[in-house]
């Protein structure tokens, strides 16, 4: 989908910068927003999603409610939410305005009675679509490859990130270049 923006929302700060950095890996242009990020960080990560620098912001709930963000493509619920109302905020940041959009949700076992109260407040049944394995196996040696070069940053940073800290832009550029020294090291062995 080239030209398309998404958010993707998951439930804990960490989170936005652990996917972030996959989806980089995986050669996507993925920036975090989180509520551990200072205010002017937060302006700058959203900014970069608004100009199409960004064309996927991780973000937690604290993008869900009152940010002007006017187009929005696709919201992707990669952690369900814990309460009902948070995900019609989430979804309500799609198809504004006239606008088509398409929300997705990704649900595991532990999230199903979550899922299922969504479906009860808003009073229909989701349509389902099972993963297909066939597809998933094709992606899933890059996808285990991007998660790992992933952990390691993280890692290598220290783990968290200090409140108030970067969008994690710096680190995430920082990285790619150690990422692509490491890629060339292993491919001498």
């Amino acid at each position: 989908m080239s030209g398309s923006t998404s958010m993707v929302f998951t439930r804990t700060c960490d989170a936005t910068l652990f996917l972030s950095l996959v989806l980089r890996n995986l050669g996507l242009r993925a920036i975090p927003i989180n509520g551990h990020m200072s205010q002017s960080k937060r302006l700058g990560a959203l900014n970069k999603f608004k100009a199409g620098e960004c064309s996927i912001l991780i973000c937690t709930d604290v993008a869900s409610r009152g940010l002007d963000i006017p187009s929005v493509d696709m919201v992707i619920n990669y952690d369900i939410p814990t309460n009902s109302k948070d995900y019609i905020h989430r979804v309500g940041r799609t198809a504004r305005a006239g606008r088509s959009g398409v929300a997705i949700s990704l649900v595991n076992q532990y999230e199903l009675e979550w899922y299922l109260q969504i479906e009860k407040l808003i009073g229909k049944k989701l349509p389902e679509f099972p993963a297909q394995e066939e597809e998933v196996l094709l992606l899933l040696e890059r996808v285990s490859e991007a998660k790992r070069i992933a952990h390691m940053k993280i890692k290598e940073t220290g783990g968290k990130k200090r409140k108030g800290g970067g969008d994690g832009e710096e680190d995430m550029e920082k990285y790619l270049g150690i990422k692509d020294k490491k890629f060339r090291k292993l491919k001498k062995k």
